[in-house]
C-alpha cells in the first residue's frame, strides 16, 4: 500500500504502538482520504507529535458521542474495536490555531491493549490486518451495476444529483470506498462497512444499507434520507 511518499508492505512497516483519535461517524478505509479539522488541545499534541515522528494517526469510533466534558477532561467513552490507521499527507495552519489535516488511509487494525503514558490522548498496542496492505485487486467481484443503481436511487429520493461521467471514470475500489466514507449514515453503520472483510463485501454492505434506508424513505413520503 503506498500512501504519499511512503510504502507501507510489511507489517514491520508500521508500529505497534499508534495514537488514537476517538471520531463518531468519521469513517477513514485504506486508500481513503479524510479531511479533519484539529483544533482541541490534546489533538493538536497528537498531529505535532505525529508529524515529528512517522506521519501516523489511527481513526477509531467510539461506541457513543463524547460529551465535551469528557474531551476536556481526556477521558472517553469504551470505542469499537476496528479502526484504520492513515498517514498524514497534507496539513496547513488556519491561523486561528487550528490544522487542517487530510489522512490517507493504509490499513485497518484491531485493539489489543491502552498503553498508559503520560500524553493527553490515547495510545494502543494494536494488531494490523495484513491483507489491506496488499495493492488493491481491479478484478474484485463487485456488483458495480448495482451499485450504481442503487447510489442513482438514493440522489434521486433527496433531489440531488452526481457528475456521472468522472463516476463512471472512477475506479471501483476507490468508488466503493468513497461512497463509504461519504454515505450519511450513523456510526454503527460506518463501522459494519469498515469491519467488512473485502471490497466486494463492503459493497454489498452499503448496497444494503441504503436499501433498507430507501424502503423507510418510501414508507414515509416527504422524509428524506438524513
Amino acid at each position: 500500500m503506498k500512501t504519499g511518499n511512503k510504502t507501507y508492505g510489511k507489517l514491520c512497516d508500521l508500529p505497534k504502538q499508534i495514537p488514537v483519535f476517538p471520531l463518531s461517524g468519521a469513517l477513514l478505509l485504506p486508500g481513503g482520504q479524510l479531511p479533519l479539522n484539529i483544533f482541541e488541545p490534546q489533538y493538536i499534541e497528537m498531529f505535532n507529535d505525529a508529524l515529528a515522528g512517522n506521519k501516523l494517526i489511527a481513526m477509531m469510533q467510539p461506541l457513543r458521542e463524547v460529551s465535551e466534558e469528557e474531551k476536556f477532561t481526556g477521558t472517553y467513552p469504551k470505542m469499537y474495536k476496528v479502526g484504520c490507521v492513515g498517514r498524514i499527507t497534507a496539513w496547513q495552519e488556519s491561523g486561528d490555531g487550528r490544522y487542517l489535516v487530510n489522512l490517507s488511509g493504509i490499513c485497518r487494525y484491531s485493539i489489543l491493549a491502552k498503553i498508559d503514558d503520560t500524553k493527553n490522548y490515547q495510545t494502543y498496542e494494536v494488531e494490523y490486518f495484513e491483507t489491506d496492505l496488499k495493492e488493491p485487486d481491479k478484478h474484485a467481484d463487485v456488483d458495480r451495476k448495482k451499485l450504481l443503481a442503487t447510489f442513482r436511487d438514493y440522489l434521486d429520493a433527496n433531489q440531488m444529483d452526481a457528475d456521472w461521467e468522472s463516476v463512471e471514470e472512477t475506479d471501483t475500489n476507490q468508488l466503493v470506498n468513497a461512497l463509504c466514507m461519504m454515505s450519511p449514515y450513523g456510526p454503527a453503520e460506518k463501522q459494519a462497512m469498515l469491519e467488512a472483510g473485502n471490497i466486494a463485501l463492503r459493497a454489498e454492505t452499503l448496497i444494503a444499507i441504503t436499501e433498507i434506508e430507501l424502503a423507510k424513505t418510501a414508507g414515509n413520503p416527504g422524509g428524506g434520507l438524513q
